[in-house]
């Protein structure tokens, strides 16, 4: 059965972080719902039982980092987009991110705030 609006997987250790973004994102009229996966494990349980539409994804996690389950999901062929939001901002990572197929790259300090824009315009797939 097709959704219709936007299943969202939030996967970062940060409680604060976590809350911040389900504040600002919550009212936006394309997203169902919005989960919480703390590490990798929990993320990737996650995202191979339900499929995420939309993945906010932090590099640094418990255990493996984000940038691995980035290249997890992307390499399973999976059409979820994922937006790396992260503290590690750095052109390295933002490389590094995109070439494992980032959809998004956002400075957790900075560009926080666009959020809701981006998310706004995901269509579902």
């Amino acid at each position: 059965m097709k959704r219709e609006k936007l299943l969202i997987l939030i996967v970062d250790d940060n409680l604060n972080f976590i809350k911040r973004v389900i504040n600002l994102i919550e009212e936006q009229e394309n997203i169902g719902y919005i989960n919480v996966a703390h590490d990798y494990e929990q993320a990737l349980k996650f995202i191979e039982e339900e499929k995420p539409d939309l993945v906010l994804l932090d590099i640094n996690l418990p255990g493996k980092s984000g940038i691995e389950l980035l290249r997890k999901i992307k390499g399973s062929g999976s059409e979820c987009e994922v937006i790396m939001i992260t503290n590690h901002a750095d052109d390295y990572y933002k490389k590094v991110c995109r070439d494992l197929g980032a959809d998004y790259f956002l400075d957790k300090s900075i560009e926080f705030s666009m959020l809701p824009e981006i998310i706004g315009n995901i269509q579902l797939k």
